[in-house]
């Protein structure tokens, strides 16, 4: 247990880190998107084949990463399995990565952590899995494979794989995250059923939602709890900043993302009723995530004033507040225990936010906790006791639920 604890204590360090660079990971994802010098290669394990949510399309090698420090302490794949859209219910693929610890499986097998990750934009070339470092997350991939732990790490539909990526809709990468557990079992021996999410930011939305469907959607498997930290549940009142002229600079960066995933989504939305000005002129640029375009995106993010990002009518106001809604969470009760991190200084979710979405997600049934941290930004909250909060969760202890009585 001792050593347990001495590793959690060091994933809680690098995954608060990997918080604070989510904003850099987007900027300065093009530098680390280079190939490996040499072909991946079929993951002998592997089973392709099945159907259905889960499934393998495909599980290669990882050559570039499994070539870094890191990535020699475990077994990796980059795969291509196939999920669930959250708006239409129709099959996709998407792709992600997957691991396991070297050695001896404990009985009953590797227990799974699905590791949700943050915002790295919205285009194909935008995915985790496309980079040797995992777009700076490799460390704490190698922490939790150290502990013991075998990790599922989706890239999130449109990411990595082609299809539109639906920014930040987190039933759809709630979904992608719990077809990832499955993926990997398929992928790897030895991995057991129960499970357990770990997220932020888009990924705290993401892991939040999978609390949410687990127990339809893959009855299967033993979701035994989850954290979300600083989690984008609910982003619709972006919208009314929008019109007000209040966003953060980092918030007009989301709000660029979300209203081309939009388009891509519905051809019928105008992207010119949401922009105009700097946002107009350098829209790809401010999109980019790769690429030359990347170099420019801070100069361009720069010169962004609120009245470039207003929408045109209070008509056009309503069309992507409506479509945000149907994405908020909460949206059904819980399938295991959730516990949430969030920050009253955060540039990118407003408290108030994730509080209303707390408290409706204790009206809609389920054990809920969770921590403000009122002076913390979006890349500063403390982690280190929700690691023993998910370890006592895979020890079936009792968890301690915030939510009042329900009358």
């Amino acid at each position: 247990m001792r050593r347990n604890v001495v590793i959690w204590g060091s994933v809680a360090a690098v995954v608060v880190l990997v918080v604070a660079l989510v904003p850099v990971a987007w900027n300065l994802a093009g530098g680390w998107l280079r190939p490996a010098p040499d072909e991946p290669t079929p993951i002998a394990t592997a089973d392709l084949s099945g159907t259905g949510p889960g499934s393998l399309v495909s599980a290669m090698t990882m050559p570039a990463f499994s070539r870094t420090n890191f990535g020699k302490t475990m077994n990796s794949a980059r795969v291509v399995y196939r999920s669930t859209s959250g708006d239409t219910g129709a099959e996709t693929e998407v792709s992600g990565s997957v691991f396991t610890p070297l050695g001896t499986p404990p009985p009953g097998g590797w227990p799974v952590i699905a590791f949700g990750h943050g915002t790295t934009g919205i285009n194909e070339p935008c995915a985790p899995s496309l980079s040797g470092t995992l777009l700076g997350t490799g460390e704490a991939v190698a922490a939790l494979t150290s502990g013991g732990y075998a990790v599922a790490f989706a890239d999130y539909q449109g990411l990595g794989h082609p299809g539109v990526h639906p920014y930040p809709d987190p039933r759809t990468a709630g979904l992608n995250v719990i077809d990832a557990v499955r993926a990997l079992r398929h992928t790897f021996p030895d991995v057991s059923d129960r499970w357990a999410a770990l997220g932020g930011s888009q990924g705290g939305g993401a892991v939040w939602a999978a609390d949410e469907q687990a127990a339809d959607y893959a009855p299967e498997l033993d979701l035994v709890g989850a954290v979300a930290y600083v989690p984008s549940a609910d982003v619709t009142g972006l919208v009314d900043k929008a019109q007000d002229g209040t966003m953060t600079p980092d918030q007009q960066l989301v709000y660029v993302a979300i209203v081309e995933s939009m388009a891509r989504l519905h051809p019928d939305l105008n992207r010119d009723d949401y922009r105009r000005g700097a946002a107009a002129k350098y829209w790809d640029i401010l999109n980019a995530c790769s690429g030359p375009m990347v170099a420019d995106r801070d100069a361009a993010a720069g010169e962004l004033t609120p009245a470039d990002l207003t929408p045109a009518s209070p008509a056009a106001a309503d069309r992507l507040r409506s479509l945000l809604a149907q994405w908020a969470l909460p949206h059904r009760p819980l399938s295991a225990p959730l516990a949430v991190v969030y920050a009253g200084q955060d540039e990118f979710i407003d408290e108030q936010w994730t509080t209303e979405a707390l408290a409706r997600a204790c009206a809609l049934g389920g054990k809920v906790s969770w921590r403000l941290d009122p002076t913390k930004g979006h890349g500063g909250v403390d982690l280190s006791d929700h690691f023993g909060w998910l370890l006592d969760r895979f020890a079936n202890k009792p968890v301690t639920d915030e939510c009042p009585a329900q009358p």
